[in-house]
């Protein structure tokens, strides 16, 4: 079994063993106490969870650069008095699987006690409030893993961006090399792409070439030979990342990949001001007639209506407003109450499937789609034509 999370929490004594079984039990999960009183092994989903509780002070290396996560929840890890050590094996056939089960549990105890929770295999601190949306929402490998940038070469392309916690999912970390500052956006975006795919078991075959979702195509070859024909690095720029990895090239095998992270700046071009205003425009003056069609919507409605709102992110402490898009799920009071279809590319602080409110007056772009196709721009405003008064 991997040791892959721990439970920090603020107290040296563990929670008692019968509210614990109480509430796995409700979670129809397989409650078993270790011999000693303070472990506990927990089975769901064909996955079985081993957790041992462990009274002992956070260690004094445990300083807060080693770790990512909020200002809170790395306090909270070096006043730690006690652990609990979750560990599972990994699967091959989903998985997730696992992965999922020991969140559960770890949020079952957060439930119980003051606490935060580490994943070890990517070095982030979780509140217990982010396991609780970990648990809930859509699933977001940046809940996950971690990126890390290193400068290891001089010149216009001198990063070497690596991700670390894929291990959890029973597979090795993505590296890819050669990249300059303008880079950094897109590989994230690229990069999680695909550790996604490997999340779920589905990531592409070695050393054969395969197509991103904008359409370029690449190689994933295990760095142990990727790595050879790497020039200029410095053997000692891989002190601490002796793990092997999985290093993405060209379809030749080189490591000039900036022709294949070209679309994915898109995502995080500024959408120009006057387009926003233009849109914002248009979305008002048809927003009558949208709220008027989906308030009469019947019970077995083949029309989801979506609207578009600005939503603020805050990445490494920057402000940035981002466009997401969510399903309307009730409208009252200028107010509508959807569920977010697309989370923030620059945080998790809005993930995909949160549900949110967004006053009426910021929608700036609507769509329809009826029964999983999204309508055409003259079909959105026949329909809605047909609301208004006559």
């Amino acid at each position: 079994m991997m040791e892959v999370y721990l439970v920090a929490i603020s107290r040296a004594a563990p929670v008692p063993l019968d509210d614990l079984r109480a509430a796995f039990e409700s979670e129809d999960m397989g409650f078993t106490a270790a011999p000693d009183g303070h472990g506990f092994t927990v089975e769901a989903e064909e996955s079985r969870v081993e957790v041992v509780f462990e009274q002992r002070p956070a260690p004094a290396e445990w300083t807060p650069d080693m770790f990512s996560g909020s200002e809170p929840a790395l306090e909270a890890l070096t006043r730690a008095s006690a652990f609990y050590r979750f560990a599972f094996e990994t699967s091959s056939t989903q998985p997730t699987v696992p992965v999922f089960v020991a969140l559960m549990c770890a949020r079952i105890v957060l439930a119980h006690v003051e606490g935060v929770l580490v994943d070890i295999t990517s070095s982030k601190v979780h509140e217990s409030e982010d396991v609780a949306e970990i648990t809930e929402l859509d699933f977001d490998i940046r809940d996950h893993v971690n990126l890390h940038a290193v400068e290891v070469i001089e010149g216009e392309t001198p990063l070497w961006v690596h991700s670390h916690g894929m291990e959890k999912f029973g597979a090795r970390d993505l590296e890819i090399f050669h990249l300059g500052e303008q880079d950094l956006l897109p590989a994230e975006a690229f990069l999680h792409e695909l550790c996604t795919d490997l999340a779920f078991g589905q990531g592409p075959p070695l050393r054969k070439e395969m197509g991103t979702s904008e359409g370029q195509t690449f190689m994933m070859v295990p760095s142990e030979e990727a790595r050879t024909n790497l020039l200029g690095v410095p053997l000692e720029a891989f002190e601490g990342h002796e793990g092997l990895f999985l290093t993405v090239v060209s379809p030749q095998g080189r490591h000039n990949t900036a022709e294949l992270l070209r679309p994915f700046r898109e995502r995080f071009a500024q959408e120009p001001t006057e387009q926003t205003e233009s849109m914002h425009r248009e979305a008002q003056a048809h927003l009558p007639a949208f709220k008027a069609r989906f308030l009469r919507r019947g019970l077995m409605e083949p029309l989801t209506f979506v609207v578009r709102a600005p939503f603020e992110t805050h990445p490494e402490g920057n402000t940035v407003t981002e466009q997401l898009w969510s399903e309307v799920l009730s409208w009252e009071e200028g107010v509508i109450v959807g569920r977010l279809v697309d989370g923030a590319v620059h945080t998790t602080e809005w993930r995909k499937g949160a549900h949110v409110e967004v006053a009426e007056a910021d929608v700036n772009a609507l769509a329809l789609s009826r029964e999983g196709r999204t309508l055409e721009e003259d079909e959105v405003r026949a329909l809605l034509n047909a609301e208004r008064p006559m």
